[in-house]
């Protein structure tokens, strides 16, 4: 028997603890023959491994359908408020495949590598069954029991799933416990849309801003003066020559930078430093992914300390206003060109000589000012809110731990 750390008042008794098969029914996936599958939309989606996605039921990956079913097909239905659950190469991938609801009756069909979990009604609640199976002891547990290798290659069976053992309280409980932790999630969802609306109207107002179809005026009401045409190497130096460097920094590579933001920082000396740590960085320098630069992880450096960049990327170094030419560099036209003088195909990269030689068009420079700075407190509210939706999951996180 166990008591969770976290409780609803109304509740004291003990939770039990039972085998997964006595609160769920489990079914497996039914072998469709691919060949009767159609790419176009039928009456029937099959819900496949690729379908079921860091969590997520993703039904535009690898889209397949089925037209009619008959009695053998007809209990590989989906029902809304099911669960399924990914059994093969999910070991040690925790955010790989694992569970989604379903949200429809009647739509969709279990493919094989997959299970369903349906709570039975008179003892279990179906969406607590799918946040217990979100916990790092189920993760623990299910791992163990997989078998056949790891990654791609590991396999759970069914029966060691069923009779995998967790504490389960009352149905009422589970009712309760899952009620809130759906309120959680819809506050989760609401911010991941409040950050996408943001980030679109931050793309929407960059192309209107470097189209020219929008435009500041002065501090005295005067227009700005016509944009000019430069290419890149005009209004910035690229790669300059770095002095020698420090005996211990921190070291930015490709892995380190997403959509702007510094994730990971390596402090390491120099004597361990990779041949690519080259790029010493002062303020103000703009960093340009050149190996498949459409995912756009560029980052402006604006840290105290001793710092040093891969020669995976460009470094771009300006007088002009650098924050305009950060901005610059993620403009649609300019990616564009970038992306037509790319060399490769799975990894298409771009030098940096060809990436000078790209031209953008350039205001004076209080207008630059002023472009940047819009921008930057449209950016500055879309990092507010991600840290908001991180501040809740890692909260989530936690409460699911303490069940």
């Amino acid at each position: 028997m166990a008591t969770p750390k976290l409780r609803f008042k109304e509740f004291d008794q003990k939770w039990g603890v039972d085998a997964l098969q006595d609160q769920i029914d489990f079914l497996a996936g039914y072998a469709f023959d691919s060949k009767l599958m159609s790419n176009e939309p039928q009456k029937y989606q099959l819900i496949k491994m690729s379908n079921v996605y860091q969590n997520q039921l993703d039904l535009t990956r690898n889209p397949s359908y089925w037209t009619n079913i008959d009695s053998k097909i007809e209990k590989f239905l989906l029902k809304k408020g099911d669960i399924v659950l990914t059994l093969t190469g999910t070991v040690g991938k925790t955010d790989y495949g694992y569970n989604v609801e379903i949200d429809k009756d009647d739509k969709f069909l279990l493919n094989q590598r997959l299970v369903r979990l349906r709570a039975k009604q008179d003892l279990s609640d179906s969406k607590f069954i799918q946040y217990r199976i979100s916990t790092d002891k189920f993760f623990y547990h299910f791992f163990y029991s997989s078998k056949g290798g790891t990654g791609n290659q590991s396999n759970v069976s069914i029966e060691d799933l069923k009779q995998l053992e967790l504490n389960f309280p009352s149905k009422a409980e589970q009712t309760k416990i899952a009620s809130f932790l759906s309120n959680v999630d819809e506050k989760i969802s609401q911010l991941t849309q409040k950050h996408e609306l943001l980030s679109q109207y931050k793309q929407g107002m960059m192309q209107k801003l470097f189209s020219q179809q929008l435009r500041f005026k002065a501090d005295d009401g005067s227009e700005f003066g016509e944009w000019e045409e430069k290419e890149l190497k005009e209004v910035a130096e690229i790669n300059p020559k770095a002095k020698k460097l420090p005996a211990n920094f921190i070291y930015i590579d490709l892995e380190s930078v997403e959509k702007g933001q510094l994730l990971l920082q390596k402090n390491i000396e120099l004597q361990d430093a990779p041949s690519r740590a080259q790029r010493l960085l002062a303020k103000g320098d703009v960093l340009f992914q050149m190996v498949r630069p459409y995912q756009q992880n560029n980052y402006y450096f604006n840290l105290s300390g001793e710092y040093v960049a891969s020669t995976g990327y460009a470094q771009i170094r300006t007088k002009l206003d650098s924050k305009f030419i950060y901005y610059a560099l993620h403009e649609k036209t300019f990616l564009d060109e970038v992306m037509n003088r790319c060399t490769g195909t799975s990894y298409p990269a771009i030098n940096s000589s060809d990436l000078s030689s790209i031209e953008i068009f350039v205001p004076c420079l209080e207008e630059q000012t002023k472009i940047a700075n819009f921008l930057s407190a449209i950016d500055q509210k879309i990092e507010v809110v991600a840290q908001q939706i991180e501040q809740a999951k890692t909260w989530k996180k936690g409460l699911l731990q303490q069940m």
